[in-house]
């Protein structure tokens, strides 16, 4: 490993750069971090916004072993109610098997401001590294991050400016070479059905590479619907049926995920619509359950497992190139035009 790496000499903040920065004491400062002690509501402020602006969490390791890291790796991600995160996590857990590493998940469900909480109490307990869903974060957040002294590594997603390493797709460009795909297809209509942009910045991205796809053979998106919570499977079927109710003449349906993709075939298949000769339609992420269904939905592999794994092997020190920190690991999903996209 390269011991010039500036990751090699991480260093924690500690109580005092936290005095420093807020002009009082550290016992004052350990006093209001711990909740402990007569201290003036205006000190207390002052030191909390320090703390909080430096991105400085507290050690909750007490005694001998306050100086030492703990054998956990904390995984953070937004959900674990859909098909994706179970395979991120599962090669997570294999590539961590025989370290001596053990992952602890928190899950923030799309929020940035759970995130920032899941991240602090995390933190607070000193674990080996973070692996963390996405790039965008509260600037609180990122601050705790850049100010850990542990190697950080965030997933899924490349499109963005990194803490320290990075493991994921562009989902830019996955998005625009599904729309080059179905444009090669001879599909010109084209319908968008994903999740509430602003929670979901990964199909946020997906979207606009598939625009940008789109434009390039002078082609608008013709219709859009949107939607969050609930099951997947059936908000595809009301999704798809919203949609071509409004836009009967769309011939392409690109839905967000698979599984509302999964959801939208099926009422078509219901409906009697001849799927691809009269409408095509495409998912993201190539889950597994797409095998089940009576006609397989064209998708794009998102590299999960592969995903989890190399971003556990960055964290243990066991990274194919041998870097520290600051790597950036791009994957490239494969499109899987299945039976539901024109040949």
């Amino acid at each position: 490993m390269s011991s010039g790496n500036p990751s090699d000499t991480r260093k924690a903040l500690t109580l005092r750069d936290v005095s420093e920065a807020s002009g009082v004491s550290e016992m004052t400062v350990s006093r209001v971090l711990r909740n402990r002690g007569d201290v003036s509501p205006a000190t207390r402020e002052r030191v909390l916004e320090a703390a909080k602006r430096l991105g400085y969490v507290p050690n909750k390791i007490a005694g001998a072993l306050a100086s030492q890291r703990v054998n956990l790796v904390a995984v953070i991600v937004p959900s674990l109610s859909n098909l994706v995160f179970p395979d991120v996590l599962s090669g997570i857990s294999v590539e961590l098997e025989e370290t001596g590493l053990q992952p602890v998940f928190g899950v923030t469900n799309y929020s940035a401001e759970r995130e920032e909480a899941v991240l602090y109490e995390m933190l607070s307990w000193r674990p080996t590294g973070v692996i963390v869903a996405g790039l965008e974060h509260t600037d609180a957040a990122r601050a705790m991050l850049e100010n850990a002294g542990i190697p950080i590594v965030e997933i899924m997603d490349v499109d963005g400016t990194p803490v320290d390493s990075v493991v994921g797709i562009s989902h830019k460009r996955a998005g625009l070479e599904m729309a080059r795909a179905i444009i090669k297809a001879g599909y010109r209509k084209i319908g968008f059905l994903g999740t509430k942009m602003p929670f979901d910045h990964r199909a946020r991205k997906r979207m606009e590479g598939f625009e940008a796809g789109l434009a390039e053979a002078g082609i608008e998106l013709a219709d859009t619907e949107f939607y969050s919570g609930g099951s997947a499977l059936l908000k595809g079927r009301e999704m798809t049926e919203a949609m071509l109710a409004r836009s009967p003449d769309l011939d392409f349906l690109y839905y967000s995920n698979d599984m509302i993709g999964a959801g939208g075939l099926m009422w078509c298949l219901a409906q009697g619509i001849d799927v691809p000769g009269q409408i095509g339609l495409a998912g993201f992420n190539g889950v597994d359950l797409l095998d089940g269904l009576p006609r397989k939905l064209a998708t794009m592999d998102a590299c999960r497992h592969e995903i989890g794994r190399r971003a556990a092997a960055i964290v243990a020190g066991r990274s194919e190139s041998g870097l520290v920190g600051g790597e950036r690991v791009e994957l490239t999903p494969v499109l899987e035009p299945g039976d539901t996209i024109r040949a």
